[in-house]
């Protein structure tokens, strides 16, 4: 099944949403910029994540990246190269602004006051705990990693739905 009419046209049609977001990865809403789920400081949302994330931010970061990327890098690699590049440099946002952008692009996020080079050097931590928060209220299990959350939905447990989910076909 294809988005239009033309016989050229390959590109698939989005699956079906259920809830605010499926683990594919697709918005809601395309082509509509919208608002990101929870404000830059709004730690007291997520504690247990912003405390995880001012102790060691490589741990949140793995998890965001491992998701943005659907899978083609892991949490453990690119936690790796963030602390790697923390520890030579002494400024992981030259790595991790990149993965914020790459999420607005996503999920056509409004990108604020501050472009998001600079959200990631005046506030990493806060910037690393609102896009897990907003990955979470998509619907991801960010403990899963990629995999898991594809192998979820694959199971008829859809992202930000608890009803099962009814398969087409012969029922008795």
């Amino acid at each position: 099944m294809y988005s239009s009419n033309n016989p050229n046209d390959k590109s698939p049609i989005p699956p079906p949403q259920y809830g605010r977001q499926a683990a594919t990865g697709y918005p809601v809403q395309q082509g509509v910029e919208g608002s990101w789920s929870s404000g830059l400081c709004d730690c007291g949302e997520d504690v247990p994540n912003c405390c995880i994330t001012f102790w060691c931010p490589c741990i949140t970061f793995g998890q965001i990246a491992e998701i943005v990327d659907k899978g083609t890098t892991s949490c453990g690699a690119s936690g790796a190269l963030y602390g790697l590049i923390a520890w030579m440099t002494g400024c992981p946002c030259i790595y991790s602004c990149f993965y914020r952008s790459k999420l607005r692009k996503q999920y056509m996020l409004e990108e604020g006051t501050c472009n998001d080079c600079c959200t990631h050097f005046w506030c990493e931590g806060c910037a690393l705990c609102q896009e897990y928060r907003e990955l979470k209220s998509r619907g991801f299990d960010m403990s899963l990693g990629w995999q898991g959350n594809v192998d979820r939905q694959n199971q008829g447990v859809y992202m930000g739905s608890t009803a099962p989910v009814m398969q087409p076909g012969m029922n008795r």
